[in-house]
């Protein structure tokens, strides 16, 4: 049986960071906890997973562009949530902002047009499409080859991407979707299935890298 992955998770100071890692149901995901000021001062190498939870400050993130990358090429997974704006912290990430519509769902029979891109990823079999349907704050693009849509809208709009060859043998998971701000904020119960699908399938494919590089 492989080992279980060593999570961590930065804490970026507010609110809804703090519930979301410290509260149930996903306080036990985490290993370890890092203060978004003392990620500089940390040995990354220690974790397999790092998350970087919603709306985290890109400001801060900047300067720990390249102790990412080095966490990434040691052969860890990043994980860069909604609103922490990657483009402007890694290269190779393109972004396009959209208009937020809080509201869609108060129209009858309407759909946001979100879907799994493809249904044979692992992914699919963690998250679907009503989990990962709230709202938009923007897009990945233009997509870089090597990023795989994981989630994306119906006019092919990405909102998740994987990347396992920039930064081989790391792997970068990077989402527009903000889940852990509703669900620390105490609303949208779609945004806990997607945080409890996304952690699930980190885990369990990053034990799996793990077999298959110690193989």
């Amino acid at each position: 049986m492989s080992q279980k992955p060593i999570v961590a998770i930065i804490d970026g100071g507010q609110h809804y960071h703090h519930d979301s890692i410290t509260r149930e149901p996903f306080k036990d995901f985490f290993d370890h906890v890092i203060y978004l000021r003392d990620v500089a001062k940390t040995d990354l190498s220690a974790f397999d997973i790092l998350i970087i939870p919603c709306r985290t400050n890109a400001y801060y993130l900047a300067p720990l562009s390249g102790q990412l990358q080095a966490f990434l090429r040691g052969g860890g997974t990043l994980v860069a949530m909604g609103e922490t704006f990657p483009d402007t912290w890694l290269p190779g990430i393109g972004f396009r902002s959209m208009p937020t519509n809080f509201w869609w769902w108060l129209t009858p029979g309407a759909d946001l047009g979100l879907r799994m891109t493809d249904p044979s990823h692992a992914i699919c079999r963690y998250l679907g499409k009503d989990d990962v349907t709230f709202h938009l704050h923007g897009a990945f693009e233009p997509l870089h080859p090597n990023q795989k849509s994981l989630v994306e809208t119906s006019e092919g709009e990405c909102q998740m991407f994987e990347d396992v060859i920039s930064y081989a043998p790391g792997r970068l998971v990077a989402t527009t979707l903000d889940p852990f701000f509703h669900h620390g904020a105490f609303f949208m119960p779609a945004t806990t299935r997607m945080l409890a699908g996304m952690l699930h399938w980190l885990i369990d494919t990053e034990a799996e890298r793990k077999s298959e590089k110690a193989a």
